[in-house]
């Protein structure tokens, strides 16, 4: 799976919120990396969402303006959706996707839960989403979790991140250790972001060459 188009409707918003483009401003001052699987989408989201939470610009990772954890809630919050999504967070037996539903469909951003493509089992959705049955909320609690990393060190690992963890197929360490590679760089070096190193050897062999630079290092496993 490829993720670059999942990060369009964001860009976009970033592109068009940004002071206008000067005639001598050099292309190669911006550069697009292929995401190539789910955590590294994931971590990718989840690291722009922490930026201000991590310099300190916000209290905590909702709050931070400008970011689209912040832009998702305020969206649920107007349309009066609130209890729907703690209903979500707080299922236990009803998987939070399907309580979710099409929550985030009227929103400009990608929706996170996939409800279009096929095999979902919502194929009437009007739009595609990032991930099959992963919901807003468990986002909101895999975003939580990991500021609660940042600032301490150390975070309880709750059933429901343990279950993230699982659908990821990662480990609560190799997570941090991803999010803490990002979260330190001044720059993102390298032409695709994974954390499958099959991933990673398959494009290098489609394009016929040794290996391909990963913006997460030598962090990608299996």
């Amino acid at each position: 799976m490829t993720c670059p188009r999942l990060h369009d409707d964001e860009l976009g918003h970033v592109s068009r919120s940004a002071p206008p483009f000067h005639a001598g401003l050099p292309e190669g001052h911006y550069k697009s990396i292929a995401i190539l699987d789910e955590q590294a989408l994931l971590a990718t989201c989840a690291y722009i969402d922490l930026n201000p939470f991590a310099a300190g610009i916000a209290t905590t990772p909702e709050d931070a303006p400008h970011t689209s954890i912040k832009q998702r809630v305020d969206h649920v919050r107007k349309n009066g959706d609130l209890d729907t999504l703690q209903a979500a967070a707080a299922a236990k037996s009803i998987p939070a996707a399907r309580i979710e539903a099409d929550l985030e469909q009227s929103h400009w951003l990608c929706p996170l839960q996939d409800r279009k493509t096929a095999g979902t089992g919502c194929a009437g959705a009007a739009r595609e989403g990032m991930l099959p049955g992963f919901s807003l909320s468990s986002y909101l609690e895999l975003v939580d979790w990991t500021a609660r990393l940042c600032r301490n060190g150390k975070a309880r690992i709750t059933r429901e991140v343990a279950g993230i963890m699982t659908r990821l197929g990662t480990t609560p360490d190799s997570w941090r250790a991803h999010l803490h590679k990002l979260l330190g760089k001044t720059r993102w070096l390298g032409s695709y972001c994974a954390t499958s190193r099959q991933r990673l050897k398959a494009i290098a062999e489609n394009r016929g060459v040794h290996h391909v630079d990963n913006a997460l290092g030598g962090l990608a496993t299996g």
